[in-house]
């Protein structure tokens, strides 16, 4: 059985821009998604054909998040879910990994993009006994995004607030920290914290790339160095292995061998 939120997000189609890549959509049309216009494929098809890595980077991108859920409900407790910067629906959202372990989770996901509302119903779905909820906020917007979430989540509870591919497209490493340090400093101790970006100097061809589809007119996306990517979990507790590349993170015995790709994350428990 499924059950709605109360209020799903709602988009004007005329504020769809599709003359124009967009991140979600290519990330969508990487991950084997629909959601996506021609002009994102062709977007996507560019960037495969300077970095055909990129959809190695999407996939398991998607994968450390599935293992990230599946540990803090399963092993740490964890029973609510702030997903900041979700993007488009695809499979295994943070809603479905966790309610699948524990049907009572709360998840609230956010996000500001046009489509991603429009696609909202699609994320609203829940166990009956969970809640799953939608915030229409621009990451920047931090007190937004803590008062509508307070809505659905007890924030005095542990939460774990969960930032995939979202920071990258905060301009400067000093705002995107500042970010992470307002929506953890309203979180209480025992709440956890999971990042993963694209990460600078790990594969030319990977940079070459992303400055190119920067370039083109879409919404910028910066790589950070692993450092900087550490960075943000200053004051809390990495749990092993620290910061990896993804497909480092606590990996799935049964897939082969795990290699670094040129996009790295960790998970860390606010003491």
């Amino acid at each position: 059985m499924t059950e709605k939120a109360t209020t799903p997000g709602s988009a004007d189609p005329q504020k769809i821009d599709t003359s124009v890549p967009h991140s979600a959509r290519i990330w969508n049309y990487w991950l084997g998604g629909k959601d996506n216009y021609p002009v994102d494929e062709v977007a996507g098809d560019a960037y495969t054909d300077v970095f055909p890595g990129i959809v190695t980077i999407a996939r398991s991108s998607r994968a450390f998040l599935a293992r990230n859920i599946a540990y803090l409900v399963a092993e740490a407790g964890i029973r609510q879910f702030l997903d900041v910067g979700t993007g488009l629906p695809t499979a295994d959202n943070t809603h479905e990994v966790a309610q699948r372990i524990a049907p009572e989770a709360r998840i609230v996901y956010v996000d500001n993009d046009p489509m991603v509302l429009a696609h909202a119903h699609a994320l609203l779905y829940s166990t009956r006994e969970g809640v799953t909820d939608y915030i229409d906020a621009n990451v920047t917007d931090t007190p937004r995004i803590l008062e509508a979430a307070a809505r659905t989540l007890d924030l005095s509870k542990p939460t774990a607030l969960i930032l995939s591919n979202i920071l990258g497209h905060v301009a400067t490493h000093e705002q995107a920290r500042s970010i992470v340090t307002g929506l953890m400093s309203a979180l209480p101790s025992g709440s956890y914290l999971s990042i993963n970006d694209g990460s600078a100097g790990i594969d030319p061809a990977f940079e070459q790339a992303q400055n190119a589809y920067n370039e083109s007119g879409a919404v910028p996306y910066n790589l950070r160095t692993v450092e900087e990517i550490t960075a943000y979990f200053d004051g809390l507790e990495l749990l092993e292995p620290g910061v990896v590349s993804v497909p480092l993170w606590r990996p799935d015995t049964t897939t082969p061998a795990p290699k670094v790709i040129g996009e790295h994350g960790g998970l860390a428990r606010k003491p």
